[in-house]
């Protein structure tokens, strides 16, 4: 059996203090909201306010989202950091731009 394309995407938020954490999941604009708004008590990004979006990236299959969390989650932070600001070299939040682009159209 051929799986379905979808949609799902690997994220990187961070605080204003550069705390970084990666995640992925299948509806971008949903979940880095659920960050801003704190919605999980205990989770990590709460606690250290890890909610601004700086880095994402798009896959058609669940698998190879969830291989690139687990490979970037392995990299060293210099290389994280490399990555985000070959990217986004000042660390701006993305997040209004992926709100917009949705908008127009969704994503991919």
């Amino acid at each position: 059996m051929i799986p379905m394309r979808k949609n799902y995407y690997v994220y990187v938020t961070a605080s204003i203090s550069k705390v970084i954490y990666i995640g992925f999941t299948n509806c971008l604009v949903k979940r880095i909201n659920q960050h801003k708004k704190g919605t999980f008590d205990n989770a990590f990004t709460k606690k250290y306010k890890v909610n601004r979006l700086i880095y994402w990236e798009h896959f058609h299959f669940k698998h190879e989202a969830m291989n690139r969390e687990r490979e970037l989650k392995g990299w060293l932070r210099k290389r994280k950091i490399e990555l985000i600001e070959k990217n986004n070299k000042d660390w701006n939040d993305l997040y209004d731009n992926v709100v917009t682009m949705s908008k127009i159209r969704p994503l991919f």
